[in-house]
């Protein structure tokens, strides 16, 4: 029998043999159930260590068997452990426990093996973690006290429990008693397994009214009223459950102690430990976060500063960005003139150099013609005299000029031949102007081989070089022979447009809220690569009928019929290569000229364009509108002052000419200018025309000068009808024709204007007004007149007019008086039409046949966002 007693004096020496003593007798002290000494301060100690020591050996194989379970979330599986049941700061709640089972704790506590069959129940995929698989001590047959959660038992039996075992479970059946405090005993097996730190492990306590054993949720089992409430049952992750966890709010020390987090400090829920707040942070008792609304104070006033500066500082920034991009683009600029300056005097030094060397040629050409003559005299005048004279002599002198006329001709002969050089290839120069052209070939050398240029100087020189060539081309095209202009037109270096014709007949428009004609009868057909000016006095229809070609008359009833190109063709399939120029402003206010022209050339061109291509597109419109000087400047809206009303107009015709059109349509473009804006616009235009592009231009009384510059002119009266249509060239002759003079020193357009207004009869012997003429213009055509207008008619021939007997006359339609309701019923029916018209202008899809791909609505969106 194994017995100590311990001295009021306690003396080390005997401590450490006893320690010792003790580790070799536990077992055997145990085995005898003697547990007199276990209250001993001094012995309780020593035993609780050498548990202790026993249960850090059982959580190294546990641990081993963690990792490997679960490596794909523990990263360090020994510090995890070690963090989880690292017990040696306080070990209270095992000494606890070795009092109240008496010594009897090694028993108790569960085997690797149990552990195991634990785990593998939690980890796997078992429907709860509360509830085990039948085992050995707990199943069917045997179902003692222990198997209640909360609840272990102890083995009696002789035999040594090995905790290492992990391959079979020891029977526990005897000797069952409540969990201690700081350990879990799950339900289905009858053994104990210590909490983790960080989990909040006390015995449990009936709640009679729910009769549930709080902080846990487990009830007492029915025909066994002398079973109490024990420890822990469950230990799982958070996921699964949390109820044995420290709270938020409180930090548990051990497994048996919950503190209340103190001022000052925070605590999480699982905490062993409180955690100091952070500088500027406050932290109320028993709170589980910081109160960092200094920092979100800091953090705000952080970003409105930083929003501060950007806001402030931008314009700086985009000014001092648009200064270098300028000084690249002056720089490009600078030296496209300087190699288009270079290239012109070397072609006049050429040029020269030819004239003067055909002149050099017929000079010599003379004086050897006369050297030959002379000499030729000569020597029948010495075979005549000198017959009797020694040949040497004369030889001497023959070899002598045959040497002389050698040497004279040696340098003409050279010359003659540099001259017959450059007249038989007139690209001779190419090498001596090579370095002349290094620059502008290499860029667009490397355009061509699909290196496109990416930095803003290369992209400028690229474009600014092209700009002088076409410079250089169109100085060149006024003095083309035949075969210059067979190569310009059969050059595949150009991008060609798609060309659109479009042709009307019989076309009438008519109001469908009054029943009123805007247009009626007009035929005829405009065609691409000419200018055709639509004139007529106000109230003619001159905008109806443009909007009528563009698919943009809305509210109206459209008859007749219009072709594209001969086929019956929807303007709408052409929208992607089609330009509308309204009266009204469509810019952009606060942008730049520039960057309104850049918008609108990255939303509307091809997507297969390359960056510097469109800029050559943008910096050609700006070259041409001669916007140069105000490219950088705002354009300006009501409230902010921005450039003049004519630049405004130009950056409005801008906008559709750098979309590369092939029909384009412009409202009165010229209104507001003064001549020599007028005239700028024009020529940017005639360029255009050139290019095969369809221009359509409404004018109000042009000047001689714009006036001579149009191709075409459809003269509109009163009510819509055609007066003319035809060339420019010829509406003198058709009116002289028609008996109308034209006064000397009047400008034509505005005689014709004040003709259709009224203001004046015609002049000479015609005897016609105003109303007469568009008679007499269908007449000569031989288009039908309508029944309205049969009795102006009358006194002229009629036998050219065709299909008249279809005509309707409008005015015998009867026109009922109507009521209140049926005149507010036709208003808001036709309110209906009218808004569905502008949804299906808007958001109808016709079929696309400009073959041209241009960017999506996000992308579009994308450019709106970063203008």
């Amino acid at each position: 029998m194994c017995r100590w007693s311990t001295n009021s004096n306690h003396l080390w020496v005997p401590i450490v043999v006893f320690s010792l003593f003790l580790g070799m007798m536990q077992l055997q002290c145990q085995q005898m159930n003697d547990y007199d000494q276990i209250d001993s301060p001094a012995v309780l100690p020593l035993v609780t260590q050498l548990v202790y020591s026993q249960i850090s050996n059982l959580t190294s194989i546990i641990s081993q068997e963690i990792s490997r379970e679960s490596t794909f979330c523990v990263k360090d599986p020994d510090a995890d452990w070690n963090q989880a049941f690292n017990f040696s700061s306080d070990l209270d709640f095992l000494a606890s426990c070795i009092k109240k089972t008496r010594g009897d704790i090694a028993k108790r506590l569960c085997t690797a093996a149990e552990v195991k069959f634990f785990l593998n129940s939690l980890l796997g995929k078992s429907v709860s973690a509360n509830y085990l698989k039948p085992n050995k001590n707990c199943n069917l047959t045997s179902w003692v006290s222990g198997c209640e959660p909360g609840w272990a038992c102890s083995d009696l039996s002789s035999q040594k429990v090995d905790l290492k075992n992990s391959k079979e479970i020891p029977a526990r059946t005897s000797n069952c008693q409540a969990c201690c405090e700081g350990f879990f005993c799950p339900h289905g097996i009858t053994c104990m397994i210590p909490c983790p730190l960080g989990s909040y492990c006390p015995l449990a306590k009936l709640n009679k009214t729910t009769g549930v054993c709080e902080p846990y949720l487990y009830q007492l089992p029915p025909m066994k009223p002398n079973h109490t409430c024990g420890g822990a049952n469950v230990w799982a992750d958070v996921r699964s459950s949390s109820e044995i966890f420290c709270s938020a709010g409180s930090y548990c020390p051990t497994t048996t102690k919950r503190i209340s987090c103190s001022s000052g400090h925070y605590c999480r829920m699982g905490s062993t430990s409180e955690k100091r707040c952070f500088k500027l942070s406050s932290c109320n008792s028993n709170t589980e976060t910081q109160n960092m609304r200094a920092y979100g104070i800091m953090l705000i006033a952080a970003l409105s500063t930083l929003l501060l500066i950007i806001y402030n500082c931008s314009d700086q920034v985009l000014t001092t960005r648009e200064r270098r991009v300028a000084k690249s683009r002056e720089a490009a600029a600078r030296s496209a003139r300087k190699t288009a300056s270079a290239r012109q005097r070397w072609q006049f030094a050429k040029d020269a150099t030819k004239k003067g060397a055909m002149g050099l040629q017929a000079q010599l050409s003379r004086t050897f013609k006369k050297d030959a003559a002379i000499l030729k005299q000569a020597n029948s005048e010495a075979d005549v005299e000198l017959l009797s004279h020694s040949r040497p002599t004369t030889s001497s002198m023959v070899a002598s000029s045959s040497v002389a006329t050698k040497k004279k001709g040696k340098e003409p002969s050279g010359l003659m031949q540099r001259i017959h050089e450059i007249e038989n290839d007139p690209d001779i120069d190419d090498n001596i102007n090579i370095e002349l052209e290094t620059r502008a070939k290499s860029v667009t050398a490397n355009v061509s081989k699909g290196k496109q240029p990416h930095t803003h100087s290369q992209i400028f020189k690229y474009a600014y070089s092209q700009l002088e060539k076409e410079k250089a081309q169109q100085q060149e095209n006024k003095k083309l022979t035949f075969s210059g202009v067979i190569k310009m037109a059969t050059n595949t270096e150009r991008r060609k447009r798609p060309l659109i014709e479009i042709s009307f007949k019989d076309l009438t428009l008519t109001l469908k809220a009054q029943n009123k004609h805007i247009l009626r009868y007009v035929t005829g057909k405009i065609k691409p690569g000419r200018i055709t000016a639509v004139m007529g006095p106000s109230g003619a229809g001159k905008t109806t009928f443009l909007s009528a070609l563009a698919g943009k008359a809305l509210g109206c009833s459209v008859t007749g019929s219009i072709l594209i190109n001969g086929r019956n063709e929807s303007i709408h399939s052409f929208k992607k290569i089609t330009g509308f120029v309204p009266q009204d402003d469509i810019v952009h206010g606060n942008l730049t000229v520039e960057e309104n022209l850049w918008f609108s050339a990255q939303c509307r061109l091809s997507v297969d364009l390359s960056k510097s291509e469109k800029v050559l597109v943008v910096e050609r419109v700006i070259e041409f509108l001669g916007l140069q000087s105000v490219r950088n400047s705002l354009v300006g809206t009501v409230e902010k002052r921005g450039i003049s009303g004519g630049q405004r107009k130009r950056v409005n015709v801008g906008l559709e000419m750098v979309m590369e059109p092939s029909l384009l349509i412009l409202d009165e473009p010229t209104s507001g200018l003064d001549s020599a804006s007028s005239q700028l616009l024009l020529r940017a235009l005639r360029r255009e025309a050139l290019e095969g592009v369809n221009i359509c231009v409404v004018v109000h009384q042009p000047s001689y000068a714009l006036y001579k510059m149009f191709d075409d002119l459809i003269l509109l009266g009163k009510g819509g009808l055609t007066v003319y249509h035809g060339s420019v060239k010829k509406v003198e002759e058709y009116f002289l024709g028609l008996g109308i003079n034209f006064p000397e020193r009047i400008n034509p357009p505005d005689y014709f204007i004040d003709i259709l207004e009224g203001l004046i009869t015609p002049g000479g012997s015609s005897g016609l007004s105003y109303k007469d003429l568009p008679v007499r213009w269908m007449l000569h055509n031989g288009y039908p007149i309508p029944l309205d207008m049969r009795q102006n008619a009358v006194q002229y021939d009629m036998s050219q007019s065709v299909n008249s007997a279809n005509e309707i006359d409008p005015c015998g339609s009867s026109h009922a008086e109507k009521t209140f309701a049926g005149e507010l019923w036709q208003d808001m029916r036709n309110n209906v039409e009218l808004r569905g018209e502008k949804i299906r202008h808007n958001f109808f899809k016709s079929k696309d046949l400009s073959d041209r791909k241009t960017p999506g609505v996000l992308k579009q969106y994308k450019y709106f966002l970063i203008r």
